[in-house]
């Protein structure tokens, strides 16, 4: 179902009659359109002058870059199914432009990958796990919306090690996943402790390497670890036999990231993203959303794309982000509000096992960071 507002046909009508005029008052002699060597140009990043809402809409399905080995967040199953916190992500954006959480075709990356397919078109958007820093928002292309995790680097080791401290890795092999933040997170923390780097390309096989004791220690996002944790093998000592230090040594802001230059859709993805947040500052859940569509209070109603009563009778928020204006009331019905997707993939009742309250993932009412500009 295409859920683009009927504003797109108005503004694609305008857009071909002044395509007309301008053509027809050009020099006929002249078929450069703008290039010395006559070929056309395109300020698209996939080349085609569409917007990436146009092309998702035209495909009818949302292509996302994701993990498929950290569970919690990015998780291929024996079955095939993509679950955890970022895939939610995926679904909440594939409900709001195509009103169906289930059209999306998950793309597993490496974290050498993902940059590249993002760039190239490949993929919409990235949501595997990917810390949001300048070199990569500036010099790989990317755009980073409103972070979804706050996160930091930590240090995990075999639990009969006796080690309880990183300053206690004198001379250790600590093993990583290469092409991430991590590598430069961990040299600036070992500055002056002797210690060998061991870098892997994906999860899978620092857990191998970790397993054949090639490694005195693993370091990841600290979330990452908790999910590595979580599924550990019970032949090996299940998840009891590691041990997740306490320092955590980095800030990373997690986050969905999308191709650079294309503010339209940068904007449907960072809505979507804050919709969740939003969602649940009002108390709006997937369970009460049929109830909540009732409600009189016009911060409800307004966010929910409902009419609003005013000075000149009611009326709808017309948010012009290119969707329509209760694209929340989907998002909210297929993943939930962001307390709801935290607490069904990483909150303490699940294997991962991490507190909210109290942390930087809370809501800023809560003491924690995540806030939502207003829905007006």
């Amino acid at each position: 179902m295409n859920r683009r507002t009927c504003h797109w046909g108005l503004a694609s009508l305008l857009s071909v009659l002044l395509l007309f005029t301008a053509t027809a008052c050009s020099d006929d002699d002249d078929s450069s359109n703008g290039s010395e060597d006559g070929s056309e140009e395109s300020s698209s990043g996939s080349g085609s002058g569409n917007s990436v809402l146009d092309e998702v809409i035209d495909r009818d399905v949302l292509n996302c870059g994701v993990n498929n080995s950290v569970p919690g967040f990015g998780f291929q199953t024996e079955e095939g199914t993509f679950e955890g916190f970022d895939i939610d992500y995926c679904k909440a954006v594939a409900a709001a432009v195509l009103g169906d959480p289930e059209k999306v075709e998950y793309i597993a990356l490496t974290p050498e990958q993902r940059f590249t397919s993002l760039e190239s078109g490949e993929i919409d958007i990235l949501a595997r796990n990917t810390t949001w820093t300048s070199t990569r928002d500036g010099a790989n292309g990317a755009a980073f919306v409103t972070t979804t995790f706050y996160d930091g680097q930590a240090i995990m080791v075999p639990s009969d090690s006796g080690i309880t401290s990183i300053d206690q890795l004198t001379d250790a092999t600590i093993c990583l996943t290469a092409g991430t933040t991590t590598e430069q997170n961990l040299a600036d923390r070992m500055a002056g402790i002797p210690h060998t780097p061991q870098t892997f390309e994906e999860n899978p096989q620092v857990q191998e390497a970790f397993l054949a004791g090639q490694c005195d220690a693993w370091t990841s996002d600290q979330s990452q670890l908790a999910g590595i944790r979580s599924s550990w093998p019970a032949d090996s000592g299940g998840p009891e036999a590691l041990t997740i230090l306490d320092e955590v040594f980095s800030k990373e802001p997690l986050g969905p990231a999308v191709r650079d230059g294309d503010s339209e859709w940068y904007d449907v993805v960072n809505w979507v993203v804050l919709a969740t947040i939003e969602a649940e500052e009002l108390g709006i859940t997937s369970e009460n959303i049929d109830e909540m569509l009732e409600s009189d209070n016009p911060s409800i109603r307004r966010f929910l794309g409902q009419p609003v009563e005013g000075e000149e009778g009611e009326a709808v928020v017309e948010h012009g982000l290119g969707v329509d204006p209760d694209f929340t009331v989907d998002v909210i019905r297929a993943v939930g509000n962001y307390g709801e997707i935290y607490e069904r993939n990483v909150g303490a009742d699940t294997p991962l096992g991490l507190e909210r309250e109290g942390s930087l993932n809370a809501l800023w009412t809560d003491g924690g960071l995540h806030y939502s500009p207003p829905f007006r």
